[in-house]
């Protein structure tokens, strides 16, 4: 049986500026954005390349704003993404070298956390032979 995860609840209190963040300063696609009733607006907007999309929002979840910690994307090259983002205005960290791969991280206007990983050259999900890293 297959499990496609493709929508992931993201708190904000503030719908417009989180929308804003994500479509014009991360480069996400504003997929639909329909207000339901005074209690449920519900905004879907997709990273570029990306199966799953983030939904964002009015009575859509009940974690707190900026609960959320280490939403990661896999990205092709961390050093460009960075310089997109920061190019764009986003705050984003410099790149952290790991065995396990590039990690650049940004936090959006509530502080839900993001990291972007470049993943090693050995990792089959980077198009190596998933060998060690060695």
């Amino acid at each position: 049986m297959d499990m496609k995860l493709e929508l992931v609840a993201v708190p904000v209190t503030d719908v417009d500026r989180a929308k804003e963040f994500y479509v014009e300063k991360v480069g996400f696609t504003a997929d639909h954005d329909h207000t339901v009733s005074d209690d449920v607006r519900f905004v879907q907007l997709t990273p570029p390349g990306s199966a799953c999309s983030i939904a964002i929002g009015k009575g859509l979840t009940e974690i707190v704003p900026g609960g959320l910690d280490n939403l990661q994307m896999v990205v092709a090259d961390a050093d460009a993404v960075r310089a997109e983002l920061v190019g764009r205005g986003v705050e984003a960290s410099e790149v952290d070298e790991q065995p396990w791969g590039r990690f650049v991280y940004f936090r959006d206007p509530d502080g839900n956390r993001w990291s972007l990983q470049q993943l090693p050259a050995w990792s089959t999900g980077a198009g190596g032979d998933a060998g060690s890293p060695g």
